[in-house]
């Protein structure tokens, strides 16, 4: 499901372009078969915020901040040509912008990640 909602933010195009495509690409891959990703994007205050949820397996609450580590992944025996860099190039990128990234564990599994970016003209 996407809510999309005009919130204007200043940046490196590309890299922003990155952040989005890294977490909708952790989404859809870390995801269960049948499930759901929500995208959507606001703005709150002076920020311009992009959410993006799944409902991935479960994650205990304590692994979030393991995932934004380069090379972490929770389940090391997947086989596949990814490295646990998504991300960290996520935050780094979102640090690189000003803006407050958070990750929650969602209860029923997945996780919800937010970015809140400063809104055009305010940065």
């Amino acid at each position: 499901m996407a809510a999309i909602a005009h919130a204007p933010t200043a940046g490196d195009p590309a890299l922003v372009e990155r952040l989005i495509a890294n977490l909708v690409d952790n989404a859809v891959r870390y995801n269960v078969p049948g499930g759901r990703v929500d995208i959507s994007t606001r703005a709150e205050g002076d920020r311009a915020v992009v959410s993006i949820a799944n409902t991935g397996p479960a994650i205990p609450p304590e692994q979030v901040y393991r995932l934004f580590e380069p090379f972490q992944r929770l389940d090391r025996t997947r086989v596949d040509d990814h490295h646990g860099l998504g991300l960290s190039i996520v935050r780094a990128i979102a640090v690189a912008h000003d803006a407050r990234l958070t990750a929650d564990a969602r209860p029923q599994g997945g996780l919800a990640i937010e970015i809140h970016f400063p809104l055009a003209g305010l940065r």
